[in-house]
């Protein structure tokens, strides 16, 4: 590990985090440690780009890599097999109904292998920023049983994603086609998909810069959508998603 990070206090102002660019190069993006997962802090990183990510028996780690992944919600890459799941697998998706249940899934070892940086501590943080209206769930249902899903955190018009899960195939996917169809219906600019993987990029992720990153953060954060649960009508999941309820 190559520089220093900045130490946190519980005690510290929310949004006592130093400027981004002063990041670690090695590991990539590493930028704090320390203080707690309050809603507050949590809030006041996100609007900086910086999200928490750690393992169990660690200090929060705080992050902000460079370069960053994002991908933009009418530029999702829906395959003709994901098209055809959509269409004929019986698929349905819901939003803001099972959050919690999602949430552990996506901390499941059995359902996402390294889903386990999804500590109790953890969870519980990302239930109250739901509580709060900042944090959604799309999920994906198969004769009543969820099957797949994704959770993430919206502020102004951008959605901030943190994980997925799946335990049909294609399951996940359709959930994230959903989220699109939704953040689309509501003017949002950008997911934030944190880090780069094969299977981000597969569905037309792409790598941009820090720098262009935050611009995107400072033009896109204020928004007119009040934090609240967001429709939870059921949806077939070959049905393109109307405008919600807000």
């Amino acid at each position: 590990m190559r520089g220093s990070i900045v130490w946190l206090s519980e005690h510290d102002s929310p949004d006592a985090f130093p400027p981004v660019d002063r990041a670690l190069v090695e590991p990539d993006g590493l930028l704090a440690a320390g203080g707690d997962l309050s809603p507050m802090r949590l809030l006041a990183a996100y609007r900086r780009g910086i999200f928490p990510w750690y393992s169990r028996g660690q200090p929060i780690l705080w992050w902000c890599p460079d370069p960053r992944a994002v991908l933009m919600p009418d530029q999702l890459k829906v395959s003709r097999s994901l098209a055809k799941s959509s269409r004929n697998r019986g698929f349905v998706t819901r939003m803001d109904t099972a959050f919690r249940d999602v949430v552990r899934a996506c901390g499941s070892s059995e359902l996402r292998p390294g889903g386990t940086w999804l500590s109790p501590e953890m969870r519980a943080a990302y239930i109250k920023l739901h509580k709060l209206g900042y944090a959604h769930s799309v999920e994906t249902w198969l004769d009543d049983r969820l099957v797949g899903g994704l959770y993430g955190v919206a502020l102004g018009r951008m959605f901030f994603g943190e994980s997925m899960f799946s335990m049909e195939r294609d399951a996940s996917k359709v959930a994230l086609k959903r989220l699109c169809e939704e953040l689309i219906s509501r003017g949002f600019h950008m997911i934030d998909c944190q880090m780069s993987t094969p299977h981000l990029m597969s569905l037309g992720a792409q790598m941009i810069p820090r720098a262009d990153f935050t611009q995107a953060l400072d033009a896109h954060l204020d928004g007119p959508f009040e934090p609240r649960l967001w429709n939870e009508v059921a949806v077939p999941a070959g049905n393109e998603a109307g405008p919600a309820n807000v």
